[in-house]
């Protein structure tokens, strides 16, 4: 029912510094945002490594949001997001769980999500989202339209790349006695 977490929601007021240390000083790679006037906020995916992702959020105004979360606090883990293939499916889990929630939405094939409260939840407040992974990655973060995987020499063999169903790719550098036994292995299952 529930794919994988996919990224941990980091709600902050000082946005410029926070782009700096996630950015700079971590290397992490800005991917989709946007800003949402209705909710007074900004959003901004990044990613880290070679799946890991974060989300920033900040406020554009009083009324957002997220202004009680950061009247006691500069910044911190606001929620995190799980991946679900159906989102129907796990509401009527839910229900049938007396499990409460809240703030489903709809946006058609783009983004369904419904939240769990922390009271609810030990604490944590979870997003539940159905979604494409890779329509919020940075173009350098995964595999180009149409390719699964690509193989590039390397000086002592061959690095592989397979895009990951949960969006983004993951690489592994073969040395070449490997890399000649993963196509031989591959070639077997072809016979």
């Amino acid at each position: 029912m529930i794919s994988r977490i996919d990224h941990v929601s980091i709600a902050v007021n000082d946005y410029d510094r926070a782009l700096r240390f996630f950015s700079k000083l971590l290397g992490a790679v800005p991917g989709a945002g946007m800003e949402d006037p209705n909710m007074k906020y900004v959003w901004q995916m990044f990613s880290l490594g070679d799946l890991s992702r974060l989300e920033l959020m900040h406020p554009t105004g009083s009324g957002s949001f997220l202004d009680g979360f950061l009247s006691k606090r500069e910044g911190g883990v606001h929620h995190i997001t799980l991946e679900t293939p159906d989102i129907e499916k796990f509401r009527r889990f839910l229900e049938e769980e007396n499990i409460p929630y809240f703030g489903r939405a709809d946006l058609g094939e783009m983004w369904k999500e419904l939240f769990i409260h922390p009271r609810d939840a030990f604490g944590v407040l979870i997003q539940v989202a159905q979604f494409h992974p890779d329509d919020w990655l940075a173009d350098s973060e995964k595999m180009p339209p149409g390719r699964r995987f690509s193989v590039v020499k390397n000086g002592g063999g061959c690095t592989v790349t397979f895009a990951h169903p949960g969006g983004g790719k993951a690489s592994i550098s073969l040395p070449t006695a490997e890399a000649r036994e993963l196509s031989d292995a591959i070639a077997s299952c072809l016979d």
